[in-house]
This record gives structure tokens, C-alpha cells and sequence, in this order.
């Protein structure tokens, strides 16, 4: 059995680590580049960096912060927001980020998956999808949760594998930030129809969610952020409880 992964995620608006409730309401969780080394230092194995405000306020993402962050981890990190086109990519690859993420863009031209995949190989693509529980229908969003579209989650996902994605990071717009666990369901419907690796996002609170996510949900990986910058949970404590539950991790 593969690894699972623990991911920590570090949304940044104005250069600060921020973490909402819901995708709204942000509070300020500290500097992303001191908490990324310390993060790689206490065992996680994989951060994404995704630049909040990058699509809502037509931002180029943050390619010195990426820089900075390449310079002090030596944990592979995926990067996120405001990436629109293969020079975005080539930007942020050359600073140093070893995947990009993206999600609005892909959902506004599929295509662009299909150019990072040649461009640059599957392994860098990562697609985001932000996805919200109505009527019970998984319904996809744009702009960082603000704008419904008709897309359905399981339906995209398999498009975007089709296209080269390596990748699918889904976050449950429903359970994100309110710390009550993971939208297992939904991720193992993933898991069963999906050849790549998903990742969970949306829902930590404690402990015994990770393990749901990766045992109920068959998740690869896992993401959370709040319980991270918050010192709620301790990665090295995260990954003994997790062996401790006959969980393979690094």
C-alpha cells in the first residue's frame, strides 16, 4: 500500500497566511515561507500554497513568495491561484514550485489541462475542484467557491483525468473550515471511479478524521489547514496516531 499523505495547505492573501470559514471570514494565521520550513520540518510530506485573491482579483500568482518558499523547504510543494496560461506555469515551475494547481481556469477552458500534461507531464498537473453538496448533487464552483456552475464533481474529475490531469484535489465546500471531518462519500466515489490520486480537503478537525478520510474516504492524501496553524494538531503526533491505526505513512 502507497503512503498516505499529510498535507498542510497555506491559503495567502496579501503575502499572510489567512484561514476562512466556509470560504468567507478570514483570519490571519501567520508568514507563510517560516510556516512552510516548519511544517517540512516537523514531517509533512507534500504543502500547497494557493493565492486566495489571485482569480477573484485578477492577480498574477505570487512568484517571489514561491521563490523564498523553494529556497527555505525541501519538501515537495504544489502551488495555486490565478493561473491562467502555460506561462503562468513555466513561471512558477521555474521559481521552484514542483506542481501547480489549478481550478477556475481549468473549468473555464478544459484544454489548458491538456497543454500542462504535454507541456510539462502529468506528474505537475493538480486540478482543484471546489464542490458544494445541493440536493444531493455535488455542484462545482468557481472563483474560490463564489460562483456556481453546471459541472457535476465526478463528472469533471473523470474529464480532467481524461485530459492529463495527475491529480485531483477536491475540497468539500460543504464541511471546509467547519472541523466536523472530511466528505468521505464522496471522496471514495472518487477513489473507485478515478485512476489518479485524490486528495482530501475540507472538514480536519481532529485526528480521527484523517484516518476516516484515508480509510471510509480511500483517500491518497490528506489536506487540512486550520488544525496545522493553529497548533490543534501536531504533524509528528498525526502520523504515530495514524501508524497506531495501522495507516502506512512516511
Amino acid at each position: 500500500m502507497l503512503a498516505k499523505r499529510i498535507i498542510p495547505c497555506l491559503d495567502v492573501k496579501e503575502g499572510k497566511t489567512v484561514k476562512g470559514i466556509n470560504f468567507v471570514n478570514f483570519r490571519d494565521a501567520g508568514d507563510p515561507v517560516e510556516l512552510g520550513k516548519q511544517y517540512s520540518q516537523e514531517g509533512a510530506d507534500e504543502l500547497v500554497y494557493l493565492d486566495i485573491t489571485a482569480s477573484h482579483e485578477r492577480r498574477n500568482t505570487f512568484t517571489e513568495l514561491v521563490r523564498k518558499v523553494a529556497a527555505e523547504i525541501s519538501i515537495p510543494f504544489t502551488v495555486g491561484g490565478g493561473i491562467r496560461e502555460l506561462g503562468d506555469v513555466e513561471r512558477l515551475l521555474n521559481a521552484g514550485a514542483d506542481k501547480i494547481s489549478i481550478n477556475s481556469a481549468a473549468l473555464k477552458n478544459p484544454r489548458l489541462i491538456d497543454e500542462i500534461a504535454s507541456h510539462f507531464g502529468a506528474q505537475v498537473c493538480v486540478v482543484a475542484i471546489d464542490a458544494n453538496q445541493e440536493e444531493g448533487e455535488w455542484r462545482c464552483y468557481l472563483n474560490g467557491g463564489r460562483i456556481p456552475t453546471e459541472r457535476r464533481l465526478l463528472e469533471w474529475a473523470q474529464e480532467a483525468e481524461s485530459r492529463g490531469a495527475g491529480e485531483i484535489l477536491f475540497t468539500s465546500m460543504t464541511h471546509d473550515g467547519v472541523k466536523e471531518g472530511y466528505a468521505n462519500e464522496a471522496l471514495a466515489m472518487l477513489a473507485d471511479k478515478l485512476g489518479i490520486p485524490v486528495i482530501a480537503s475540507g472538514g480536519a478537525g481532529q485526528m480521527s478524521h484523517f484516518k476516516d478520510a484515508f480509510t471510509l474516504g480511500k483517500a491518497d492524501a490528506a489536506l487540512a489547514a486550520s488544525v496545522f496553524h493553529f497548533r490543534e494538531i501536531g504533524i509528528a503526533d498525526l502520523k504515530q496516531y495514524l501508524k497506531e491505526n495501522n495507516i502506512t505513512v512516511r
